[in-house]
């Protein structure tokens, strides 16, 4: 396929690549660009492993072709922390024990960072729904879920600040 040029913001900064539009986005993630925070899971959509913001959306991006994101923001688990400073989401997974293998762990947390931007005040149910495209082999769902409710009003400061 002939290669096309892509611009896009890569966790707010200009980025820039010559590549087939078909390629996933995962793969220009990953292989492109380093970034290896974001996992390459079933490849189908299934699992979340791969979610990553677009445009503000949680998206699995073994699904999105390369020619989609061109003048779109993209958002990865490494933009979440700052240096030393880790997002409040990663402390509370940290701290309520919602993290075991670690393999779901960076879809699992840009699902939730994009459910808490848009609902910073969730209860229980629409946590599970939130987060119901990310599947956890090793941790269990009742941790995940009191990490999330545990960051919330964190990130409800945060996004007021």
């Amino acid at each position: 396929m002939k290669k096309q040029v892509i611009i896009f913001q890569l966790n707010g900064e200009p980025a820039e690549i010559h590549i087939d539009p078909a390629k996933s986005l995962l793969k220009v993630i990953r292989e492109e660009f380093g970034l290896y925070g974001t996992k390459a899971g079933c490849g189908k959509g299934e699992c979340g492993a791969c979610t990553v913001l677009l445009e503000g959306q949680a998206v699995n991006s073994c699904l999105i072709p390369a020619g989609k994101i061109n003048g779109c923001s993209v958002e990865t688990i490494e933009n979440l922390s700052r240096g030393e400073d880790i997002h409040p989401l990663q402390k509370a997974f940290a701290e309520k024990g919602a993290v075991q293998c670690g393999f779901c762990t960076p879809g699992m947390i840009m699902s939730a960072y994009a459910f808490l931007k848009s609902n910073p005040r969730p209860q229980p149910p629409e946590v599970r729904t939130a987060i119901s495209g990310n599947l956890c082999r090793c941790t269990g769902y009742k941790q995940i879920e009191a990490a999330i409710l545990a960051a919330a009003p964190e990130m409800d400061k945060e996004n007021k600040g």
